[in-house]
């Protein structure tokens, strides 16, 4: 009877290790836009350590991150995050149209789904030694201009919808707007695949005169590679760039993580996430902490998407899908 009972507390016991090993062991996937990396390692930390506060159970996260398109591709060709973090709406559209994510996915979290937002800025060499303070200075002769390819990133999709975006803001139409930014990849002599493809070849290559990216990117470039070695320069109109999220219905289905995929993405929206995006340089969808970082996020003129190109999946069927508008501007050099 006592070697029963000592057999049964064996087996009760190996089961509550495996049942503890499993809790250990549940790990989320969040498939991201590359130049978000840093800012997902300091939330996945304040994330975990919440999660378990709160749940008593342990979460552990991976990141995977490159151009947004590329990344959206991936998941869709069946890398198995349990959510997606992108950069345009166009990259989880792509994704709820083959039935990987959920229809309504812009509304199953605030703000259209994104907890942050984001513009495009340049970066200079150090001291701005071409002088530049405005997007026309970026189609001058001889000015070379480092730009993420919009066919694979979002980061090159804002930051040509934002030059398009300039010109019409300023009053000109859309023939004026197209011979602008026609210039401006004229001076392209390399297209990056993604945001921190564009930063290696701006810094480590040292090819450009300037680098248009991502507002956020400037807090990464000083954090890996020193203060001082870029100059911020805002220009004086910009786009909106929303940072959308999804929870990615296919694989959570199959694992069984969708209650903790749904906490890692509403935990964004926690004064503590916010807190941690504004340090990035994301622009909180908190009124009151961006005011409270208001030195960090420089006035800026701002459109948005809808004002001038209707939505970002209009934009895309007319300007970065197989024969849109930006082939016919830019020719691969």
């Amino acid at each position: 009877m006592n070697l029963k009972r000592t057999m049964r507390l064996a087996l009760a016991s190996l089961a509550l290790g495996a049942s503890n090993l499993a809790l250990a062991q549940t790990t989320l996937l969040n498939a991201s836009y590359d130049v978000a990396r840093e800012f997902y390692k300091d939330y996945n930390a304040a994330f975990i350590a919440q999660y378990k506060k709160s749940t008593g159970k342990d979460v552990k996260i991976d990141q995977a991150h490159g151009g947004s398109s590329a990344q959206a591709r991936a998941v869709n060709d069946g890398l198995e995050a349990d959510v997606v973090t992108m950069n345009t709406t166009t990259d989880i559209e792509f994704l709820a149209g083959t039935g990987v994510v959920a229809k309504d996915w812009a509304k199953r979290f605030p703000g259209n789904a994104s907890p942050t937002s984001s513009t495009m800025l340049f970066l200079t060499r150090e001291g701005n030694p071409k002088h530049i303070k405005d997007w026309d200075d970026l189609v001058k002769p001889g000015i070379q201009v480092i730009i993420v390819n919009p066919k694979t990133g979002g980061n090159g999709r804002m930051a040509y919808l934002a030059a398009w975006g300039y010109v019409r803001k300023k009053g000109g139409t859309d023939a004026q707007a197209a011979e602008f930014v026609g210039k401006l990849f004229r001076n392209v002599p390399v297209l990056a695949k993604g945001g921190r493809d564009a930063t290696t070849i701006f810094l480590q290559r040292n090819i450009g005169d300037v680098l248009v990216t991502f507002e956020s990117e400037v807090v990464s470039v000083d954090r890996e590679f020193g203060a001082g070695k870029v100059d911020a320069v805002h220009p004086s109109v910009s786009i909106v760039a929303e940072n959308p999220v999804a929870v990615v219905e296919r694989t959570v289905a199959r694992k069984g993580t969708g209650e903790v995929a749904k906490a890692y993405l509403d935990y964004l929206y926690s004064d503590e996430a916010q807190e941690i995006a504004a340090k990035h340089a994301l622009r909180p969808r908190s009124a009151a902490i961006l005011k409270k970082y208001a030195s960090t996020f420089k006035p800026i003129q701002l459109f948005t998407v809808a004002e001038y190109f209707g939505s970002l999946s209009e934009a895309q069927k007319v300007h970065f899908n197989d024969g849109g508008q930006f082939d016919k501007l830019y020719t691969v050099k």
